[in-house]
């Protein structure tokens, strides 16, 4: 099974140190060591999730962002990302969610899983939703895998008020001020180079299935729970 490599751990620990061209050009054998380790571990990730879900894209090394990092406005200018990592979305219209990881030395590698940015349409549909059976996210929250996976529930951005349409003092408040719907759990450096990193990963992102579930039945479907794709 494939495998997380401390050289590809060191590597980035190194960069984040060394954090210019001229050092990554002298090092570039390195990089391309740490980024075919990664994309055989993304290889092997998407042919586990495919065993239980839809996953795209296709392959593992397109799961992959650039380690180049965009710097025409930002006030750091440091040319590379000091972490590699991947995302994953679930296939057809009627699957939603989204799965992260990202591997950065000092502890912070971590799995993200949820909804980054959900469109206008797609949001206030969420809160209607939870507005009217609020118990349903609720129960997903207390499921036993999901809670002892992760402990935080939930993250993201909030409103700092009710979002309009929706009373102040509703009883579900706190998640109708959600403007994301995210969930993570982090990773020591120990764990990440564990030969059995990668069945962790595949069990953790299984927990979080019934909360993709719900979201992907209340995203399509109205409230009377009329089909919105056809």
């Amino acid at each position: 099974m494939a495998q997380i490599q401390k050289s590809s751990l060191k590597f980035l620990k190194d960069l984040a140190n060394n954090n210019n061209r001229d050092w990554f050009t002298a090092n570039k054998d390195k990089y391309t060591a740490m980024h075919e380790n990664l994309i055989a571990f993304a290889e092997a990730l998407m042919v586990e999730m495919n065993k239980h879900d839809q996953i795209v894209p296709a392959t593992g090394k397109k799961t992959l962002f650039r380690i180049y990092r965009d710097v025409r406005f930002s006030k750091d200018k440091s040319p590379y990302k000091s972490h590699i990592g991947g995302s994953m979305s679930r296939d057809t219209p009627w699957l939603r969610g989204g799965y992260y990881f990202g591997i950065q030395p000092g502890g912070k590698s971590m799995i993200g899983c949820g909804f980054w940015n959900p469109n206008k349409d797609d949001l206030k549909l969420i809160r209607e939703h939870i507005a009217a059976e609020p118990e349903r996210l609720e129960k997903v929250f207390k499921g036993k895998k999901f809670k002892d996976t992760f402990p935080n529930l939930m993250e993201g951005e909030q409103l700092k008020t009710a979002p309009k349409g929706f009373p102040k003092d509703h009883p579900a408040i706190e998640l109708l001020r959600y403007k994301q719907f995210l969930t993570y759990k982090p990773y020591k450096d120990s764990e990440v180079t564990d030969k059995g990193f990668l069945k962790q990963i595949v069990k953790d992102y299984k927990a979080v299935r019934p909360f993709f579930d719900y979201m992907s039945e209340i995203l399509t479907h109205d409230l009377n729970g009329v089909a919105l794709i056809k």
